[in-house]
């Protein structure tokens, strides 16, 4: 299905970015657009871009994660949310430079069982459906990378472990489909919540409540054909 994906991951850039993020922390209320850490701070990835939730539309826009960013960073493009709403892919003819600069956001319990990390057939489907014709119209890949997250339920070494083996099943199904470029793949446990729930609620509404942060991202930068 995909032929040629050129191995080609800028260790330079990305760790210009890493120590530009340093200095340029956001801190925004909680919300459900973006992921943030404990502390509320808007977390980035090794690009230097903010990490946008599936819920994210551009009425949430902030300074210094979309349009100019601010200094340090050398204004990179951020990338765009694939949605789950998207049912179809662009055409040929129509795709944007940006193509192959893209988050996709596998959300909540659509990808996997509570406390599983066996791929389901909705989440097969997507990756088959918006992640790998795009894959296939990149002259080069730079990076792939692919983050898994958990909710708070369970121990943290527990939830440390599910979150590796989720991006794990998801990189491993990208190779099995004829993806050869190099994956990195982070567990991020329950570390990187998006949607903070009161643990008083009975289990079943406290589940639903924290499906949000049940989650894997694929971060993809590479170079339009």
């Amino acid at each position: 299905m995909i032929k040629n994906l050129a191995l080609g991951l800028l260790v330079g850039a990305a760790s210009s970015y890493v120590a530009a993020q340093t200095t340029s922390d956001i801190k925004i209320p909680p919300n459900n657009a973006y992921s943030q850490d404990s502390r509320g701070i808007v977390t980035r990835s090794a690009y230097g871009l903010c990490w946008r939730s599936g819920n994210w539309t551009p009425d949430d826009a902030i300074p210094g994660c979309d349009g100019a960013l601010l200094p340090p960073i050398p204004n990179p493009t951020a990338p765009e949310i694939v949605s789950h709403t998207e049912n179809t892919v662009p055409a040929d003819t129509g795709w944007a430079a940006s193509t192959c600069n893209f988050t996709l956001a596998l959300e909540s319990d659509q990808i996997f069982a509570f406390n599983s990390a066996l791929l389901n057939k909705s989440a097969k489907q997507r990756i088959e459906r918006e992640v790998l014709p795009r894959l296939a119209k990149c002259n080069a890949l730079e990076s792939i990378t692919i983050t898994g997250h958990t909710d708070i339920l369970g121990s943290r070494d527990f939830n440390q472990a599910l979150s590796e083996k989720r991006a794990a099943s998801v990189a491993g199904y990208l190779r099995a489909h004829g993806v050869t470029t190099a994956i990195k793949t982070i567990g991020a446990g329950e570390k990187l919540a998006i949607k903070a729930c009161d643990e008083k609620l009975k289990h079943a509404e406290l589940l639903a409540c924290l499906a949000p942060n049940r989650r894997v991202l694929i971060d993809v930068h590479g170079a339009q054909r």
